[in-house]
């Protein structure tokens, strides 16, 4: 049995045929038993049949109950992204050690609510939750590419902290 993930959503589980009802495309990223993690449609063999031949509903909007999925935002955790979207690491954290405290760091990395949640535990605490983004923006410079993607700009999570 399959897993997929739609519209942000992890949908399953689904026989294989199944998975297009739910727009699969190469891109999709699907989970099976067996599998350590998730992982893009296109590069599992056991769905290799699937984008061999066209499908006749493939891309096509109007067939009777299929829909395609807006390309989502994120990836899930523990997937690898290819390619990183032009969010830069270096400058995230360097905002969280300079303007953490304002928020600013998760602003830039999209996560608007985040950034205001930020400005107000700035304001309650009197400036004390600068300490904070300043020990999280060196946390986002130390760790490699790959972790920051999947906890700072693929999460699902409104306030990513550590």
């Amino acid at each position: 049995m399959w897993y997929i993930i739609y519209n942000g959503q992890q949908v399953g589980p689904l026989s294989k045929n199944d998975l297009l009802n739910y727009g699969l495309t190469p891109d999709s990223m699907v989970w099976a038993n067996g599998m350590p993690d998730w992982t893009r449609a296109g590069s599992c063999p056991d769905l290799a049949d699937l984008f061999a031949a066209p499908n006749p509903g493939y891309g096509n909007n109007t067939a009777p109950g299929y829909s395609v999925p807006p390309q989502q935002p994120y990836a899930p955790y523990g997937c690898k992204p290819t390619p990183y979207p032009d969010k830069s690491k270096i400058a995230a954290g360097l905002l969280a050690i300079f303007l953490g405290g304002l928020g600013i760091h998760y602003f830039y990395l999209g996560k608007t609510s985040a950034g205001l949640i930020c400005l107000l535990l700035t304001l309650c605490s009197c400036g004390g939750w600068e300490l904070l983004t300043f020990a999280q923006g060196i946390y986002m410079l130390c760790i490699s590419d790959e972790e920051f993607y999947q906890k700072y700009v693929y999460t699902t999570k409104t306030f990513p902290l550590f």
